[in-house]
This record gives structure tokens, sequence and C-alpha cells, in this order.
């Protein structure tokens, strides 16, 4: 992996895991994802990576409409990179899941690298009382979703998203992601600098221990050397923890209420930005910059934000 002087701080402000019952404090109106999004690229954010919700119900949605209403507003108010999801939720088909991506051309987007069990089932044990009817089902449901990223999904959406310019967060949820990111770097559909968002602690993929922390980069390294940008994300209350072993490892970092809603122990955290303050205050007490905008757009080859479609 390329030495890096600054740590890419990325936020993920909504996602499609946790549902609106489980925190107030959850962004699902667009008004609220643009408000969350903002304050999160004020306290140190270089990358917001964004979802869509229905703002009645809160469900996530790949409609491309709303996402039309939280991300001008978004790109007028920062500079941060929009970083747009086509994992959307396990649920939905590829074709929802690309949808915006397609529609809106963005710097970056989100690319799974393979097919895993993906459950958030667990969760719905947790709750008596829930805000809207579709909730618990959707929670309890996971226990039999398969997350679809086949190869042919994968070459599709990179041969899509590649002539708009738009360059990917590869996921990586398990050591054999990597290897799939290689196959298709060897293809020639993707070109470095790569990108790695190493995913720890959900349930369905590698765990969240520091073995397999250290596991991951080496096998990163082994595969593409000075090629990639390495960060990663934890669920859960793994999150932190995670992040700081990356971080000292001279990796970058995820946070976000996509992520987790916490910000410690039986504490929820209060917005996006609660968490990327908390980062940032960790990164810092490490001697650790965090990276601008800009200097990550130059990090990761991004075309730039006047090169959207929004």
């Amino acid at each position: 992996m390329k030495k890096q002087r600054k740590v890419i701080v990325t936020c993920a402000v909504t996602g499609a895991i946790h549902t609106p019952t489980l925190s107030d404090y959850l962004p699902y109106k667009p008004e609220d994802i643009a408000e969350q999004a903002i304050a999160a690229a004020q306290a140190g954010a270089s990358i917001l990576h964004l979802h869509a919700r229905d703002p009645e119900t809160g469900a996530p949605t790949g409609n491309p409409e709303i996402f039309s209403k939280f991300l001008p507003v978004i790109k007028e108010r920062t500079n941060a990179v929009i970083n747009l999801t086509t994992g959307g939720s396990p649920e939905m088909t590829v074709e929802d899941r690309l949808a915006a991506a397609l529609k809106f051309h963005p710097e970056m987007c989100s690319l799974n690298m393979g097919s895993i069990n993906f459950s958030m089932h667990p969760l719905a044990g947790k709750i008596s009382e829930w805000k809207f009817p579709w909730e618990k089902e959707y929670l309890l449901a996971s226990e039999a979703f398969i997350f679809r990223n086949t190869f042919r999904d994968i070459a599709r959406i990179y041969e899509l998203m590649t002539d708009h310019g738009t360059r990917f967060e590869h996921e990586c949820y398990d050591i054999g992601h990597l290897y799939n990111l290689a196959y298709f770097l060897d293809k020639g559909l993707v070109k470095p600098p790569l990108f790695i968002q190493s995913v720890f602690g959900i349930l369905g993929g590698i765990g969240p221990e520091a073995d397999n922390v250290v596991f991951m980069r080496r096998t990163a390294d082994r595969l593409f050397g000075t090629d990639y940008i390495w960060s990663v994300l934890a669920a859960g209350r793994h999150q932190m923890p995670v992040a700081a072993q990356s971080a000292l490892m001279g990796g970058n970092v995820r946070v976000g209420l996509e992520d987790s809603l916490y910000i410690e122990r039986g504490q929820l955290a209060r917005s996006n930005a609660d968490q990327v303050v908390k980062i940032t205050r960790m990164l810092n007490e490490f001697s650790l910059e965090v990276a601008t905008p800009d200097e990550a757009r130059e990090m990761l080859h991004l075309k730039g934000g006047d090169n959207v479609s929004f």
C-alpha cells in the first residue's frame, strides 16, 4: 500500500440496514439527510457515502427522484466528495441499486465485491413497538437475504459507471472479495489506485477481530502492492476500535449512522457529525492529519465535483 500522510474520513449517513425505530437520530427525510451530511462534512468528513429513503416511511429506496431532493443541496453547501451507493439494500434489484448512480454520474460510487449472506435479524428482537409497519418484517426477513453481487453484476457496474468517469469504493466483506477485485484488475475493468473499503462485523461477513483486520491488510498488500488505498468500516460497537486500528496501520476510516447508531457504549449518536468529530479527535491524538476533500480527490484520482450531473 502507498505510504500516505493524511487520513480520508468517509461518513456513511443513513444506509439501508438500520430502521427509524432503532434511533430517532437516523435521518430518512431528504432535508434531514442533507442537513446531517453537511454537518458531517463541516466536522471533517472528506467523503459522504449516501443512500436514499422514502420520506414518508423511512424505508430504503433507489428512486433517483428522492436522491435529487438532497444531492444538489449537499453539493452547493459542501466541497465533500459525494459517493452514491450501488448496494442499495439487499432486497433491491441490481437495476434499482444502479438507477441513481446512472442518472447522476457521481465522482464515486460503492461497489460490493461479492455475494454474501447479509443479516440484521437479531436487531428485531430489541424492539417491541415500531414506528412503521415495514420495519420488523424487513429486519426479520434478512435472515433469508442473499446480498447478490455476482461477477456479471460487478462487471456490468464497472462498464456502465466507468464510462462516466466514476471511480469506486470497493466494499470487501471477506477475504475472497479481495481476490474478486484482483480478478477484475487483471481483466482491465478497473484501474489503480483502487479504493478498498474492508468491512468488518456484518453478520455474514468477516468478523471484527484485530487479527482479521491485519489479515485483510496483508492480503491486500500481497494482491495489489502499491496500487491501492485502504480504508475500513466496522459495524456497531466495533466501529471506533477497528477505525483506530486502521489508522494506526496507515489506513483510512469510515464512520456514520449507516454503520453504527452509537457514539459510545449505551449512548446513541445524536448525529453523523458526532461520530466524525470523535474519529477526527482520535486521529489528532495519534498525530494524524485528516485529508481535505480536494486532497482525497487527488489521492483517489477523482474527476472533481464539477463533473457530475446534479
